[in-house]
């Protein structure tokens, strides 16, 4: 089944997919959307999830997808890798994309939420994301909307197709995702 996955993103050449839109629009909650219908395909990877404090974000964690988590950033994290008011664990991050079996022979599937300005601080996750967009395992990843350096040369792989989620696409943006891939989302959701 892996091997399928792998066959049908092969004959388009493209196997990574990356989701980008503005903040707040739906990208972690159409990954997530995805993943659950593609678990048939033993994914590995994480998603970030805010961290709120009387209703006030606070900073962000790391979910990884059999559960584990961790502290990606935080107002109160001293740190001196900052991006605006958050101050950003690297240590903590790089311990913890140490922990994903992203390239095990398992896994059929790799995904990241998200590559942008907090986890570009990582050197690990730099050459981890390059080599796992190099693999022949399919990545699904959400990207940030704008950004220079990893974020832009990303985008310009020629491995990649990227989707912009929207208001008036994110409740049909799975669907289309899953069908540039060769896989039929309705019928996998329906099983």
């Amino acid at each position: 089944m892996i091997r399928a996955m792998n066959d049908m993103a092969m004959k388009k050449k493209i196997k990574n997919i990356l989701i980008t839109g503005a903040p707040g629009i739906g990208k972690t909650t159409l990954i997530k959307k995805i993943v659950d219908i593609l678990k048939v395909y033993h994914p590995a990877g994480f998603y970030t999830s805010e961290i709120r404090e009387g209703g006030v974000r606070k900073g962000f964690e790391l979910v990884s997808l059999d559960g584990r988590r961790g502290v990606l950033s935080h107002e109160k994290i001293r740190s001196p890798y900052k991006v605006g008011k958050y101050g950003v664990d690297v240590k903590c991050f790089d311990d913890f994309l140490s922990s994903i079996p992203f390239i095990s022979e398992e896994t059929g599937l790799i995904v990241i939420d998200e590559i942008g300005k907090m986890e570009s601080l990582s050197n690990k996750f730099i050459a981890l994301i390059r080599e796992i967009l190099g693999s022949e395992k399919p990545v699904i990843a959400t990207i940030a909307l704008r950004g220079g350096g990893l974020i832009s040369e990303i985008k310009r792989r020629g491995d990649v197709e990227v989707f912009e989620v929207s208001l008036e696409n994110r409740d049909v943006l799975a669907l289309e995702i899953l069908r540039s891939i060769g896989i039929d989302g309705e019928a996998m959701e329906n099983s």
